[in-house]
């Protein structure tokens, strides 16, 4: 059977060894995932949606994955300054995948969306985010912590789990949530760990954490791309 291809927006990366010069790039273990589910991803070029019609160019795949990333520019969800803590700014970026945010769920192609991708699609909807989450007890980096899942949600489905062991590394969180969105897993401190858009034409949710790095071994995170490729086996 032909793998449902699944279209991986790639991240702006300033060097690399192997490469040698500036490259696009996207985590191993987020690929892998991905074929273990029996898809065939396909990273795909942050072009200007002003030089390319990215509705266009996401029809000829049947699902899409929002990968992680650097933060999103302050001013894109209104904000007033910059907090000196916000690090991988790109405006080419942050362009795309909004608007690649905004294009897959008008076309209704399943999505997954996963840590900056969860917050690229709340700002894509008009929701805001916190700059930076304050101190230690706040601090989602380089933590793993459990954290409880809504009941009949997507992501419920998905995982086939009450909770996650969920993997972050985030220093940035949902303030205002975007039109239609509601939350499907919270971190003890309050944090927005999923959200979902009930009504949504295509398959979607989303993520804080980085399922991508114990999928290998929990069938539960692995179930988020499972997920994802049966929703797109299914829509074609």
């Amino acid at each position: 059977m032909t793998r449902p291809l699944i279209a991986v927006p790639a991240r702006f990366c300033a060097t690399t060894s192997a490469l040698r010069y500036a490259a696009e790039v996207n985590a191993r273990a987020l690929i892998e995932a991905v074929w273990r589910a029996g898809g065939e991803p396909a990273s795909i070029h942050p072009a200007d949606p002003a030089d390319a019609d990215v509705a266009e160019r996401l029809a000829r795949f049947d699902g899409v994955l929002l990968p992680g990333g650097g933060d999103l520019a302050p001013h894109r969800y209104g904000a007033d300054g910059i907090h000196d803590t916000v690090y991988d700014v790109d405006d080419l970026q942050d362009a795309s995948d909004l608007e690649v945010a905004r294009r897959t769920l008008d076309l209704g192609i399943p999505l997954l969306a996963i840590c900056r991708g969860l917050q690229v699609v709340n700002v894509a909807l008009g929701g805001t985010l916190e700059q930076d989450m304050g101190g230690p007890e706040r601090e989602h980096r380089h933590l793993v912590h459990p954290v409880p899942i809504r009941p009949g949600t997507l992501l419920e489905q998905a995982t086939g789990a009450e909770k996650a062991e969920a993997s972050c590394y985030h220093h940035q969180r949902v303030d205002r949530l975007g039109t239609g969105l509601t939350v499907t897993a919270r971190a003890a401190d309050g944090t927005v760990e999923g959200v979902e858009l009930p009504g949504a034409e295509g398959w979607f949710t989303a993520v804080q954490w980085h399922p991508e790095d114990t999928a290998h071994r929990d069938p539960a995170e692995q179930g988020l791309f499972d997920a994802l490729v049966r929703a797109a086996r299914e829509r074609r």
